[in-house]
This record gives C-alpha cells, structure tokens and sequence, in this order.
C-alpha cells in the first residue's frame, strides 16, 4: 500500500514503540529511530519508498540548523573562532586529506578522492547533537569542543558545495571508481541538467558566484528586512501568523538553497544567525521547535528506512570494513586533535567517539557530486551505504564511551588540588553564578571569604577578576579543614550539583552542629533534603528573582509599590512557614503526587496563602490604598 496515510501510521506506529523501548535500554531515542526505519523497511517491507518522505524529513535537519543558528549571536561566533578555526578547521583538512590519500590508493582520481574526503570528513549533526541534548553533554568541554566541530562542519559546507563543480572532468562524464572515464546516458545527463535552475549551463565559477550571491542576498535580508516583516505580522494579533511566518522562512530559504544547489540546512543556520539578535528570537523558536521534534525523527526513520540491505548484503565485509576502517581513521585524527587542544579523559573520548562517524550532510554533497559529474552511480551509492552504517553505529559509540566515562576518572580528579594557605569566617563552596554574588557582597561588606571551587577554568578566570579561589573538591574533608571549617562562622553551599551540596551540609553538620549553613536548592525536593540534612538558610535559586518578577506585575495591574511589596513579603513568609511544614511530611521514598498527607496539607496552605493576601492587602493603610 503507498497511501500517504498508511505510510504515516506505519512511521508513527513503529517510533511509538521503538523509540521508548530503545530509550529505556539506554540506547538512546536516535538509535530507536534508526531500528524502526530498518524494521518497517528493509525488514518487513512495509514502506518500500523513502524518497518522497526524505524531502520531508531533511527539513527536521533544517530547522534544527534554524534554531541552533537562533541560540548562535554573531558575538558567540566570534568569541569561538578560535575553535572553529582551530580545531574544527584541522579536523577537516586532517580528515579530508586522508581520506583523499585512501582513496587515491585505492585507485581513484584525486578529483574523486577529494570529493570523497570532503564527504567523509563530515560528521551527523542531527545525531550528535540530539544525543549530546539527551545525555546533558552539551555543556561539558567535550559537548562544547564537539559542537565547535560540528559548527565548522556545517559551514564548511558552503565551500565544499561551492569547490564540487569544479572538481568535474569533462561533462557530461563521469569517472570510474578505477579513475577512468564513462560517457553519462543521455537520460541521466538532461536529469543532472535539470536539477540545477539557477546555475544550469553556468561554467564552474559562474556557478560559484552565484551560490555566493543567494548566500549574501539571505543575510542581507535577514539584517534589513526581518524586523519590518515582524512588526507587520505581530499587528494583525494573530498567533498562528507567527508560526507561519516561521515556517515561510524556513521553507523559502530551503527553497531558494534548493535552486542553487545547495543544501537548505545551511541557509537556515545562516538565517537564523542573522536573526539571532532580533526581538523576536524566542517566538521564533517556540514556532519551530515542535516541527523540528517531529520531522527530525522523521529523517531518522528514513535513513534507517532508505538503507539498500540488497546492496549491503552482495558485499557486507567490504562495507563494514569500509565503514569501521572510516570511524577508526576518524577517530584516531579526532583523538590526536583532542590531546593537542588540552581535552583528556572523558573530555576526550567523548569528542572522539563523537564525531567519528560521517554525516547526513554527505548525503547532500554525493547527491551534487554526481550531479556534477564527479563520481559514478556506483561509488556514490557505495558511499551512501557506508555513511547510512556509520551512522547505525554511532548510538553504540555513545553507549562505549558512557561506559568509558564511568571507568575513566575526570580530568579534575587526576589534578592536585591548591594547597589553601588561608582561612576565614565565610566559606563558599562553589563560585558560579549563584555563588559569585554572594562572594562579591560579602567581601564588598569588608568580611573575609575562603572560595572553593573544582572548576579550574572558573578559578582561574576569578584570578584573571583580582578575586582569589582555590581550586578543588569542596566536598572532600581535607580541603574544607585547610580551609578553616573547624573555626569558620559561616559555610556557604553554593555547588552546581545538587547532590554535591547535600554531601556537603551533611558532612560540615555532622563536624559542626554550631555551624550557621546557607545552602543553594535546585528545587523544592532539594530543599527538604537539604533540610533534613542540616542547612540552616535553604535560597531555591530562582525564588527571590520570581518574588521581584511577580513584584512588578502586580506593580503594572494597578497595585501601588507599598501594595506589590506586602504582597511579596506576605508571600515570602506563607511560602517559608509551608516548606517547613511540608517537608515534616515529605518522604524520600514516596512521590509527592502519590503522598495523600502531602497533597492534602499543600492544597490547605495554598487556600491559607490566598486568605493571607487578601487580608494583608485589605487591611493596608486608607493613604496607600488611595495612591
């Protein structure tokens, strides 16, 4: 059956139960994507044609670019030049350059073996980044450095894109995978002519200027005529008008990338760059994200789907070989790049393990490559067939370097911690953002403060500040008693993990019952258990910013300060009074939602909460009430 609805309830039927299975396995959602696309194709034969659905598909790879470009300032592009210069720029040349060296060996022009290892140097944003996202990786110095890469990847595109027409030997030929020629049938050369309108019959560097021209012509309208279209659209109080002005960028853009010849994902990254800096950036964003979800998906299915098992199966050790020998040339270059750049540990292996695949962007510059006459039909379908493996593999990469991490100790494990010469008052474990301020004003209030912190990179920018830290583990005994725990008046517990900070009041309680605590809390939950730990003052990180956000709003319903303000503190102490009664209540090993004591209490102060407000604003003094 080809109708469009049994194919789409096929699709969805099988990641419903794919994915969450392979989810819970710990497999990760983009290897369960990939299975079901190999089940309800090549397996039971259920969707025999992904052509048509890829189209689709691929603009989940495009609006992904579209809203990673959104998250990207021009500022941050420029503050990570280093990187994407560096050890992005190296990892392509490096890559390239031997994969082209292979290729040469193996018999292959060195046009096609350039255009090989432009391929093959890619790696699979769509899947990185996703598993990147779903692990919590992103913000490690090997999530970062692997996103620099894959950056400089994406853009590099554009060149490469640009450098392929140039790579063809006298059309309309192509070249044998023995680096011969091969007169094109006629019906495959009117189909290459006809896939390019834009560039059709331009020579090589007529083709290039043009590309370069859609190139500017979308940043300069992102720049000048972004804001006027917005301001338009956001008059007509439509919110659904959004989302189509949203999905409109999108859509052209690809459309107008597609005329040229290029792949649509890169003018959406570079839209979305240009627009990064605009008022409407967020609405932007929350229009795209649920698309991007769903078809990104969809392009894994697909992928999974399109794999030709026929062709894999007429040679199956060549083109694992093929593929494995690609992921370990990769990863040795990526592991060297990595050592050379300062990663180690598990920094290092998950940079390598990464980024050792190759990409769905090979699957654009194949499909232009023998548009242009660069390789023949079957050097690009075995091409496509070792990408499409690679990309299998990489979920089980993820998985060898989870488990790599969880043998391997952290970078900050195997460095000596300071040794603290200096003791003080005020300690404060953890010094980002939470703990940056609180380390300002109390110094700025002429009180000595030891800071602790095991980020050596934060440490070191505080020194760069004039601010002195010791770099190590907060929660280790021997650096909170150099530090002077024993004579200290004041710990402060301002760690990033939240099980850290509860190791640590419990330890610093237990040696100093007289000790006075401040602790950060991540959320409610944390603060009963930092209640029951020994915490003294417990500030939720996001508590006091929200009381002066609600401050303000009621101040622009119609409530004078006085009346915003004694709602805030009427607020302020019900919440506190609550959380002590609550976490008397609250049980580890029960969810709040399944505690019927808990709900039941919580429901009752939260109708005390409404009386108490009502009260404090009606028994105000008559002159505020009438300002």
């Amino acid at each position: 059956m080809d109708s469009f609805l049994f194919q789409a309830t096929i699709i969805l039927g099988a990641a419903v139960i794919a994915v969450p299975i392979a989810a819970r396995l710990g497999l990760g959602s983009v290897l369960g994507y990939l299975l079901a696309g190999l089940a309800i194709g090549p397996g039971l034969g259920l969707i025999a044609n992904t052509s048509d659905l890829q189209h689709f598909a691929e603009f989940g790879v495009v609006m992904m670019l579209f809203i990673i470009g959104l998250e990207l300032e021009p500022s941050a592009l420029w503050n990570m030049r280093h990187r994407l210069i560096g050890l992005g720029g190296l990892q392509i040349v490096l890559t390239a350059a031997a994969v082209m060296a292979a290729s040469m060996l193996a018999g292959l022009a060195w046009q096609t073996a350039l255009a090989v290892g432009m391929v093959l140097a890619l790696s699979s944003t769509a899947i990185v980044l996703q598993t990147l996202n779903e692990k919590g990786l992103m913000q490690t110095r090997g999530g970062r450095s692997t996103f620099s890469v894959l950056l400089t990847q994406d853009i590099a595109v554009i060149p490469m894109l640009v450098v392929l027409p140039l790579l063809a030997l006298a059309p309309p030929a192509l070249i044998r995978g023995d680096g011969s020629i091969e007169r094109i049938e006629p019906e495959h050369a009117e189909a290459a002519e006809h896939a390019m309108s834009l560039v059709e019959g331009l020579p090589g560097w007529g083709a290039a200027l043009v590309t370069l021209g859609v190139v500017a012509l979308i940043i300069v309208a992102g720049v000048y005529g972004a804001r006027p279209l917005f301001r338009f659209i956001h008059a007509a109080r439509l919110p659904e008008m959004f989302t189509a002005v949203a999905l409109l960028i999108v859509v052209g853009i690809g459309f107008l990338m597609m005329l040229v010849g290029l792949s649509p994902a890169l003018g959406t990254f570079l839209a979305g760059v240009v627009l990064a800096n605009s008022e409407f950036r967020h609405e932007l964003e929350s229009d795209i994200e649920p698309f991007k979800g769903l078809l990104l998906g969809l392009f894994f299915i697909t992928v999974g789907a399109g794999i030709d098992t026929g062709a894999f199966l007429a040679e199956p050790f060549v083109i694992l070989e093929l593929a494995l020998g690609l992921i370990a040339l990769k990863g040795a270059i990526l592991f060297g790049l990595s050592w050379a750049f300062g990663l180690r540990h598990r920094d290092q292996w998950l940079f390598t393990l990464g980024l050792a695949q190759a990409g769905e962007f090979g699957f654009v510059l194949i499909s232009f490559g023998l548009q242009q006459n660069v390789m023949t039909e079957v050097l690009g379908g075995r091409l496509l067939l070792v990408i499409a493996m690679t990309m299998l593999i990489t979920p089980l990469l993820f998985i060898l370097q989870d488990q790599l991490a969880r043998r391997t100790p952290d970078r900050k494990d195997d460095m000596i911690p300071d040794e603290i010469d200096e003791q003080g008052p005020v300690i404060i474990a953890g010094i980002g953002r939470f703990g940056q301020v609180v380390n300002r004003m109390v110094q700025s209030s002429g009180f000595k403060t030891v800071v602790l912190d095991h980020d050596i990179e934060t440490i070191q920018l505080m020194r760069r500040f004039g601010f002195k830290g010791f770099f190590g583990d907060p929660t280790r005994p021997e650096l909170l008693h150099a530090a002077g725990i024993r004579n200290a008046r004041v710990l402060v517990a301002a760690l990033d993990d939240p099980k850290a900070v509860i190791k640590l009041v419990a330890y610093a309680r237990r040696l100093r019952p007289d000790l006075h605590i401040v602790a950060r809390a991540r959320d409610r939950t944390h603060v009963y258990r930092l209640y029951q730990a020994g915490a003294n003052d417990i500030v939720r990180e996001m508590f006091d910013s929200s009381l002066r956000a609600g401050r303000y709003v009621l101040e622009n319903m119609g409530l004078s300060e006085y009346e915003a303000a004694v709602a805030r503190d009427t607020f302020y102490s019900h919440d506190r009074r609550t959380v002590r009664e609550l976490a008397s209540l609250w049980d580890p090993s029960v969810s709040p939602a399944e505690n019927a004591a808990y709900i039941e209490r919580a429901n009752e102060l939260e109708k005390e909460l409404e009386t108490a407000l009502f009260t404090a604003l009606e028994t105000r003094p008559k002159s505020d009430n009438a300002a």
